[in-house]
């Protein structure tokens, strides 16, 4: 692994989704269940924002954070497998890939060279 590749902070995707009609008709508990088979097993932490009160773009925000962009790829090949998505209860409305202080660690890498 290269100073590159260490010198960056783990990769975030901001997940743009919304909840379609088949999604919304579940009850509570359908909802619980279906969503902990989404649930990730590798590491990655998920983080939920509402966002429906506030937006006609989307319904919600998931933010997953992973260690490399392959652990990434397979939580979204994952997510892409389950009930939310395959059903469909989900839609995609973005998918913003980003890292933390993405240009604090190009600056720090500007200034050894």
């Amino acid at each position: 692994m290269s100073d590159h590749d260490t010198a960056y902070k783990p990769m975030t995707l901001f997940i743009l989704v919304r909840a379609l009609p088949a999604w919304l008709a579940l009850s509570r508990d359908d909802r619980r269940t279906i969503a902990r088979t989404a649930a990730p097993t590798d590491g990655t932490v998920v983080r939920q924002f509402d966002c429906e009160a506030f937006s006609a773009l989307c319904s919600d925000i998931w933010m997953l954070t992973g260690s490399s962009t392959g652990v990434l790829n397979s939580a979204m090949e994952r997510l892409r497998d389950t009930p939310l998505f395959a059903h469909p209860y989900f839609e995609f409305v973005a998918i913003l890939p980003a890292i933390e202080d993405g240009f604090r660690a190009f600056e720090g890498l500007e200034d050894e060279t």
